[in-house]
């Protein structure tokens, strides 16, 4: 459709942008009543009010654009039929001028939309017929499609699910002519999260895919043989509240099938959008013809994009791997669709493990767990409590002019209280939620640490107290706490005792002083610290971190490492996709460049002394690695035909006489640039680029295939690359390793630092020295932790090149 701005003379007396109103009328040109001549060559016929066309009337424009139906005081407005010469034309309501309400829009190509309109843009529900015959039926939101939509390609393929800003995002069904199938999450119109793929002969794959390649753990069901149900499957990976929690992964929280309500009318669509006047192309969705061709590896589920801006899907016909025997299922790991590990057990194996499993889990959890009331609508209780206080406290704290902290402003009676009502008083809203007192400690101290990690008030406070709310996380270790992650991942919030609150408080004045002199250091961000008082006598403690996994790069490791070697360990068949293991698990030793690893081990010496000087133990390293697909490095590994520059990642790296000093393979370091990189703070970010010394001592970004560039800092987006160590007992297992050396990606930082080496720690090493090596327990006097803890990870974690 031609632009309507272009088609309406500029000297024209109707506003070009909303098709009307017809003003400046010359009473000396009307001719007759109904009829009238403007000097421009535009013609009215039809009813008028004083000198306004009112009622019905048909005007004609000088360039050949008609519209005939309902006007009002010189405005179209109600029912009507508006004509381009380029054959377009729209049959509907409008109003004040604008495509306004429910209407027809049908194009010469023989596009057609029909659905609802807002100010010019298809808004609301319609159904869009595109030139191919591609159709869409569903919602829309300024123009693109947004909400619950079915999308049906020419050639026969279909998606039905959830859309955003014209991309299947959220939870979404696509199904494939030949018969494949897949149920789950989307991202920007790649698969992305859980889902479940179903082959034409009868197979299934259960896992997670990252931009439309599988990426992470998975178990693949060959035809024919009997799956489990979703909800067993589901605890075997980790997801003990079934589907319902791995299909929470989607960016959209509609979990009710993905299934559009018809209307009582027919809906279609054009390839442009008339915005503001302006008809603009919308982007088709289309198809790969029949005759493209297929990868045969199943890895290679993929969306292919054209440069067009337009992407289509292939299926992974016909590579569902039918077995001979249909009594085994296959336990896979994916890295960006090249499968690593592979484990075969039996089928009714998976099941009765995960069941064994789950059960004590719940067990144990409800026993140790110290906050078992806040269950089910308590927990949402508290979480509501939580915004409330967030969001009253911060607001009332940050109007005041900044200054340096002082002494008053720490410790127990440094705190802001108030109570919340449920039906409200003169400083707190009405809220749905429980009466409830507010406890918000040190307010104007972390206010200065919030401004000192470069977080903005207001931001902290969408993220947190936004409408969508937080979402409960379970707990990864055994002290029962509740976690809340915030709907960006920006922020963790943790329950703790009352011991660990007292720690905090006690700390907090070093604590403002390291983390103001250190402004690289790793230990944990702290951006608050609260108390719900709830039924008059139940306390709950909240403390706000910030996550130190906040990356759009999949974490496929995570681990826990203190040191210690009794009990550090977990049991496989319990390792599942969200498993945070432990240092006899980990079977990778780490190689980074010189000067990172150098400027890593300066810091970790200074966060320990800090520690130590605070009588802290049982901290340790949280590590989280995101592995690239060695599959994918293999062209990388071969010497470059060309020299090596930033802009071609295909090199080895910098060398200087034939040694090469950081081979990046997959991951290529190159000198920081400010403006090719995102420089907002983070909840985990802080200070200032790492130098490398592979690049001359330059601060330096990591250049990621598929994703981009990314600033290098410590603990953030730490190149390296992961050796991995194999016993004999694993080479002889059903599980099979298919790579020793990755690059991988590291983000990491020193979590649980509030456990004071008091009286009862001192008990627990003496009893445990008895039964157990001394130096092999977690439990030791804060010197000996620190010193233990820093060799650990010099020799079994990062060890110095030779």
């Amino acid at each position: 459709m031609t632009c309507l701005r272009n088609l309406i003379d500029e000297d024209s007396e109707i506003n070009a942008k909303r098709l009307g109103p017809v003003s400046g009328i010359d009473v000396e040109n009307v001719e007759r009543p109904n009829k009238k001549v403007f000097s421009n060559g535009d013609l009215y016929v039809g009813d008028f009010k004083e000198v306004l066309p009112h009622g019905k009337g048909k005007y004609t424009w000088s360039n050949g654009i008609v519209y005939e139906g309902d006007w009002e005081a010189g405005k179209m407005t109600g029912k009507g039929l508006l004509l381009w010469p380029s054959g377009e034309r729209y049959n509907g309501d409008i109003s004040g001028g604008y495509l306004h309400g429910f209407g027809t829009l049908t194009s010469p190509d023989g596009s057609m939309y029909e659905g609802q309109w807002r100010m010019n843009i298809q808004h609301g529900f319609g159904r869009k017929k595109y030139s191919n015959s591609d159709v869409y039926e569903g919602e829309w939101k300024e123009g693109e499609h947004e909400g619950n939509g079915r999308y049906f390609w020419n050639n026969g393929n279909k998606y039905t699910g959830n859309w955003k800003r014209g991309k299947m995002h959220g939870r979404g069904v696509m199904e494939w002519v030949n018969g494949d199938k897949y149920n789950g999450c989307w991202l920007n119109g790649l698969r992305h999260g859980s889902g479940i793929y179903q082959y034409a002969d009868g197979g299934y794959y259960f896992g997670t895919w990252t931009r439309g390649l599988k990426d992470g753990k998975g178990v693949f069901y060959p035809a024919g043989s009997k799956r489990p149900s979703l909800k067993k499957f589901c605890s075997s990976l980790g997801y003990d509240n079934g589907p319902k929690s791995v299909l929470s992964q989607c960016s959209s929280l509609n979990l009710e099938g993905s299934t559009v309500k018809k209307r009582s009318v027919r809906r279609s669509v054009s390839e442009k959008i008339l915005v503001s006047g302006v008809l603009r192309s919308s982007g088709r969705i289309s198809h790969k013809s029949a005759e493209s061709s297929r990868h045969s590896d199943s890895s290679r589920e993929s969306m292919h994009h054209y440069s067009s801006g337009t992407f289509s899907f292939d299926s992974d016909g016909g590579q569902s791997e039918v077995q001979e025997s249909t009594a085994v299922v296959y336990e896979r790991e994916y890295m960006q669709g090249v499968m690593i590990k592979e484990r075969v057990r039996g089928y009714t194996e998976l099941p009765k493990k995960a069941e064994k499993k789950t059960k004590p889990h719940a067990k144990e959890t409800k026993k140790s767990s110290c906050l078992g009331i806040f269950k089910g609508k308590n927990s949402y209780h508290l979480m509501l409590n939580l915004q409330l206080g967030i969001r009253y406290t911060v607001g009332k704290i940050t109007p005041v002019p900044k200054r340096e902290v002082r002494t008053a402003d720490f410790g127990h009676r440094a705190r802001i209280t108030m109570f919340f009502p449920r039906r409200g008083s003169q400083f707190t809203p009405p809220h749905k939620s429980v009466d409830f007192c507010w406890k918000d400690y040190c307010p104007m101290v972390f206010r200065n640490l919030r401004e000192m990690f470069k977080l903005d008030a207001a931001e902290y406070m969408m993220s947190i107290c936004g409408d969508d709310g937080l979402t409960e996380i379970s707990s990864p270790g055994k002290s029962g706490s509740i976690f809340y992650l915030s709907l960006d991942d920006r922020f963790v919030i943790k329950t703790l005792k009352k011991s660990e609150l007292k720690v905090l408080v006690k700390m907090l004045p070093k604590y403002y002083n390291h983390v103001k002199e250190h402004e690289n250091t790793l230990i944990t961000k702290f951006f608050g610290l609260h108390q719900i008082t709830v039924h008059g006598k139940r306390k709950v403690r909240f403390v706000v971190m910030g996550n130190m996994f906040c990356t759009e790069l999949r974490i496929h490791r995570r681990y826990d490492l203190k040191g210690s070697t009794h009990g550090r360990c977990t049991d496989k068949d319990k390792i599942h996709e969200n498993s945070i293991l432990k240092d006899l698990d980990l079977s990778f030793e780490f190689q980074m460049d010189k000067s990172l690893q150098k400027f890593f081990f300066h810091q970790i010496a200074l966060d320990c002394n800090f520690l130590k000087s605070q009588h802290i133990i049982d901290y340790s390293l949280l590590l989280g690695l995101h592995f690239r697909a060695p599959e994918q490095l293999n062209g990388l590994l071969k010497p470059p035909m060309m020299p090596h520059t930033e802009s071609s990642p295909a090199g080895q790296g910098p060398t200087t006489d034939g040694e090469v000093l950081f081979p990046s393979k997959g991951l290529l370091l190159v000198a920081h640039e400010p403006s090719s990189v995102s420089t907002d703070p983070g909840p985990h970010i802080r200070g200032r680029p790492l130098r490398a010394f592979s690049l001359g001592d330059k601060e330096v970004d990591v250049l990621v295939p598929g994703t981009g560039r990314l600033q290098v800092q410590l603990g953030v987006n730490m190149p390296a690359q992961a050796n991995q160590k194999l016993s004999r007992d694993e080479a002889d297992s059903a599980e099979v390793e298919l790579f020793e050396v990755y690059d991988v990606v590291i983000y990491m930082g020193i979590i649980d630092i509030l456990q004071e080496y008091n009286a009862k720690k001192k008990a627990e090493h003496a009893c445990k020295s008895v039964k157990f090596d001394p130096l092999s327990i977690s439990v030791v006097e804060p010197e000996l932790y620190a010193q233990r803890f820093i060799n650990f990870l010099k020799q079994k974690v990062f060890p110095e090149q030779p």
